[in-house]
């Protein structure tokens, strides 16, 4: 998870936790269908919302911020499907560890 607001990266997150409820983001795979991709966006691997951290990184910023705006101290990066067995369904296997870096990088900005 990545933090926002008040929450500081060199803050445990337990002594926060302690002190607070922290309120995480929301669908991410709601978010993508309601964002009105093409095809083209998927890079033609459609469902394969990993690949949108190469190839729309910004939609899956504005779907972040767009949580953070509504009130989340977290977002979780759209990396659930960086695996062998989903990105190897779509024959990108080795694109896993540079897609969850992305991911990773999008969701920190």
């Amino acid at each position: 998870m990545t933090a926002a607001r008040d929450f500081a990266y060199d803050t445990d997150l337990l002594d926060t936790l302690s002190q607070r409820v922290m309120v995480g983001d929301g669908a991410m795979g709601t978010q993508l269908q309601a964002a009105d991709l093409t095809l083209d966006d998927f890079n033609h691997l459609e469902g394969c919302n990993e690949i949108l951290n190469e190839t729309r990184p910004d939609v899956i910023g504005r779907i972040h911020r767009d949580y953070f705006a509504a009130g989340a101290d977290a977002v979780e990066t759209n990396t659930f499907g960086c695996n062998l067995s989903n990105l190897g369904d779509y024959d990108i296997a080795d694109k896993i560890r540079d897609l969850a870096h992305k991911g990773t990088a999008i969701a920190k900005r």
